[in-house]
Parts: structure tokens; C-alpha cells; sequence
């Protein structure tokens, strides 16, 4: 499932950050709050995951704007209707 979520990722960054996404956000079930992750530090954490079976903690970006990042069902659902209109 990681490896599957590292080449979505990989497909998603592609077509998202030259539309200015910065990355994704997650609600944190622990804590209760919005966790902005970009790319390159989503892609380390879910490497970690796969390595070592846990992610590592971040520090918090700094200052996000929450208008910069997407959810993980808006990248799902933007690469669907994107490769599905050819």
C-alpha cells in the first residue's frame, strides 16, 4: 500500500505543483488539527514508513496557507478527471 501511495503521490505532485499546490493536508485524528505536508516531506515520511514501519515526527510548516495544500481525495479525484479526459 505504501509503495502504492508513493507513485500516486509521485502522479499527483506532477500534476498539481505547477498549478501552485504546495503539497497535501491531513487531519490529524491525534491532535485534532490540520497537518500540511509538502511534497518532498510527504514523500520522506512515507519512505520512512516503509523502512522502518513508523514516520518520523515534523516539525510544522511554517505560517501554511491552507489555500496552498489539498486533500489526498482531491488529488485522487483531480488525477481521475484529468487521465480520464485523455
Amino acid at each position: 500500500e505504501i509503495l502504492d501511495d508513493l507513485g500516486d503521490l509521485a502522479m499527483y505532485q506532477a500534476l498539481l505543483e505547477g498549478r501552485g499546490v504546495r503539497g497535501v493536508v491531513v487531519d490529524c485524528a491525534d491532535c485534532g488539527e490540520q497537518h500540511f505536508h509538502e511534497w518532498d516531506l510527504l514523500r520522506a515520511s512515507l519512505r520512512q514508513l516503509l523502512d522502518e514501519g513508523q514516520m518520523r515526527k515534523h516539525e510544522p510548516a511554517f505560517d501554511p496557507d491552507p489555500g496552498d495544500y489539498v486533500t489526498w481525495e482531491y488529488c485522487r479525484g483531480y488525477a481521475d478527471a484529468t487521465l480520464n479526459a485523455g
